[in-house]
């Protein structure tokens, strides 16, 4: 089973000591250039170089954008790229990043730049997507090759690939098919060129041949460098987000700024309450807003300590760890009722160490506006005036208070400064509720919440809200009001088809956001066979995005029919199979997201107002910053920082954020290993391009530059919290 990391905070703390900086003489006296540590992405409007600046804008990586579309944009020549520094050469770009092995028109002085540019400094350039051909290393996908769509298909990488930049991944590389009818992958599939240096790190199949041929390699040729790339993606799709590591990482050599990690954090709202249940026979659930008042007989889902225990054993054999979001009314309410038992709350403090824990208030009140339910949706109460009736600071400080008090009475393992409201009430809710109620904030203050989980549907953007800033969470789209697997299907049917078919009309009504279904699932069927794999995907999508922010389910989706975990496996087993073993997930706990996200903001503010410096000489790295910046900063395992070791070890790389404190500058020392054989005049690379040994097509066809199509993802409709 793989390991999975629950650090803290990625950072690296007190390595920080004033360095002298050599003066500019001693610059220009030791012969070496100047590197900055920047990218340079020329994009055509094409998904495959988007998708790349979207890992590096994710990521923290800088880079200057060129869009060859535009009319007004720079020229790229030799002062574009280079010019000198303090008597010493500079290099602007550490890197390149084409639409395709040249974008430009035939004997382009920007080709011939770019060429002498990598050439003289030893710049590696990523052909983003392009067409096979010699000029890319390749033999034309004609004959035994192969120009057609590759969905569904299992790509590998080659001993080389890791060895090298793809060393992260435990060999397979499944390309998407989500659609029998959508095409979704298109690839041109070929060997090498005779005599060519071309070494393919991603390989696969040739359709209707016995070879195979490279999606990925590196083609040395004229004393330069490429990564040739012969699919097209798009951000989005699970192929790239696998080998989206590995580009960055050829391209920069692993020394760059940013970071990535491959995170997933699963909070489980409503523990110790009981969850109303759908009615699949009236189409809303009795007892919440949905169903008319006195319709249906309300028939609460609740968790048993059976469902416990199989929670601890499942957390044991997944080596991941649960946030229980708890409602301390719940258990309250249950003992009154029982002559003091409550079975459940018994196991579930025997067990707390061995889940987080995180306040969820008291009874669940709704702490935004009165809601006025006598209307369908609700709407927001009013005074005579016309003003709206807000829930008072009394009440929502007290909801916080009281369940705090109860956890810290039973000994759960609290964060007093973090909070989950329910259904993130007291928070906007639109169309109902535009604005956050003003009683909010002064009650955070009162208790000393300073994260404060909000629904990532509606609310995206990291905020603040008096003294706490907000934590955005996936919803997973696996209801609160269902604990059997029938129930989810039915109330899934209702949502998702039209109403022709039986259902709801939604996502007749609402066709930019959803998406219907072509036919109603089948109830035995459609949850394991169309439900799980899509919720599946969607989350594994998260989680290969470097994306850190939670998801969440209730506690009803581990009870009954336990129907939560199907999802759960099918991301953490899924991940086990593509990642090695120095790649685990990271789990964090729901503060350490809100940190990870708030550097991350105030870090891509100083890259976008150009208050931060890097680059590389030699062995040495320089990161230049306002005093008290977080820097995040990746580099080859053996890194020294002050003279200390830098960053942790994942991916086969180590990383992570650093302060500024007390200075304004910082110097990595990189490994001998880093610097060992590095081509600075361009005599590393070989190799001529040789033609190949069949004739070229009489046409050569153009790249296919389409994006990729897709099934959309289905916008949560239920996202109670």
């Amino acid at each position: 089973m793989k390991r999975i990391t629950r650090t803290a905070v990625l950072m690296v703390g007190a390595l920080i000591a004033a360095l002298g900086v050599p003066s500019a003489a001693a610059h220009a006296a030791d012969g070496l250039p100047r590197v900055d540590l920047r990218v340079l992405v020329v994009r055509d409007g094409g998904p495959a170089v988007d998708a790349i600046a979207a890992e590096l804008r994710t990521a923290g990586t800088p880079y200057t954008e060129v869009d060859l579309t535009r009319s007004d944009r720079p020229v790229i020549d030799a002062g574009f790229l280079a010019d000198t520094v303090d008597g010493r050469p500079r290099a602007k770009y550490q890197a390149v990043v084409l639409p395709n092995d040249n974008p430009f028109p035939a004997n382009s002085p920007e080709m011939t730049a770019l060429a002498a540019y990598e050439r003289t400094h030893d710049i590696p350039q990523v052909d983003a997507y392009t067409y096979a051909r010699p000029e890319a290393g390749l033999e034309y996908p004609v004959g035994d090759g192969y120009a057609g769509s590759i969905d569904g298909v299992r790509a590998e990488v080659t001993d080389a690939g890791r060895a090298g930049p793809f060393g992260y991944l435990d060999g397979q590389v499944p390309f998407e098919d989500n659609s029998p009818t959508v095409g979704e992958s298109y690839a041109y599939l070929s060997t090498p060129v005779a005599g060519a240096d071309f070494t393919p790190y991603v390989e696969a199949a040739i359709p209707g041949g016995t070879g195979r041929g490279s999606l990925v390699g590196e083609y040395r040729h004229d004393g330069r460098r490429e990564l040739v790339v012969t699919f097209v993606y798009n951000q989005y799709q699970q192929q790239f987000g696998l080998l989206a590591r590995g580009i960055v990482d050829w391209m920069t050599g692993g020394v760059h700024l940013g970071a990535s990690r491959n995170y997933f954090a699963v909070h489980v709202d409503d523990v110790l309450a009981a969850d109303d249940r759908w009615d699949t026979e009236l189409n809303c659930t009795p007892g919440d807003v949905d169903c008319p008042e006195g319709e249906g007989t309300p028939d609460p889902i609740r968790m048993l300590p059976a469902d416990v225990d199989h929670a601890t054993s499942w957390q044991r054999e997944q080596d991941f760890t649960l946030d229980l979001a708890y409602n301390g009314a719940g258990s309250v309410d249950q003992r009154q009722g029982n002559g003091g038992a409550d079975p459940l709350a018994d196991r579930l403090i025997a067990e707390r160490d061995r889940f987080r824990w995180i306040n969820h208030t008291y009874t669940h009140a709704f702490l935004g506006c009165e809601q006025d339910t006598s209307v369908v949706p609700w709407r927001c109460a009013t005074h005579a005036d016309g003003s709206t009736k807000w829930v008072s600071r009394t009440t929502v400080s007290d909801e916080i208070a009281t369940n705090r008090v109860w956890g810290e009475t039973v000994g759960l393992p609290l964060h007093d400064d973090e909070l989950v409201t329910g259904e993130h009430s007291g928070l906007k809710v639109l169309p109902q509720q535009p604005e956050d109620n003003p009683n909010l904030a002064p009650a955070l203050a009162d208790n000393g919440i300073t994260w404060l989980a909000s629904d990532n549907s509606r609310d995206p953007v990291q905020r603040r809200v008096g003294p706490a800033t907000t934590v955005s969470r996936y919803p997973m789209n696996v209801f609160f009001n269902a604990g059997r697997t029938a129930e989810q299907v039915d109330e899934y049917n209702w949502i998702y088809t039209s109403r022709a078919q039986g259902g709801s009309g939604i996502c007749e009504d609402n066709p930019a956001t959803t998406t219907c279904l072509p036919a109603p699932l089948d109830i035995a069927t459609g949850y394991t066979e169309y439900i799980v794999p899509l919720e599946t995907r969607i989350a594994l999508g998260h989680v290969l995005a470097n994306d850190p922010k939670p998801h969440f389910i209730h506690q009803s989706n581990l009870a009954e029919d336990r129907i939560a975990y199907p999802v759960l496996d099918g991301v953490l087993d899924g991940y086990g199979a593509l990642f090695a073993d120095d790649t685990p997930v990271v789990n964090l706990r729901m503060k350490d997201i809100g940190v990870e996200l708030q550097r991350r903001a105030a870090w891509a503010d100083a890259l976008r107002e150009g208050q931060v410096t890097a680059y590389r000489i030699g062995g040495t790295v320089t990161v230049e910053a306002p005093d008290g910046t977080a820097v995040t900063a990746t580099a080859p395992t053996g890194t020294t920082l002050a003279g200390d070791a830098f960053g942790e070890a994942y991916a086969g790389r180590v990383s992570g954020w650093t302060q500024t404190a007390g200075q304004t500058s910082l110097s990595f020392t990189l490994p001998a290993s880093a610097t060992d054989g590095a081509a600075t005049d361009g005599t590393a690379a070989d190799g001529d391009g040789a033609a190949p040994d069949a004739e070229a097509p009489a046409v050569e066809p153009a790249p296919d530059t389409r994006v990729p199509a897709g099934v959309r993802d289905h916008v949560p409709y239920t996202a109670r919290s």
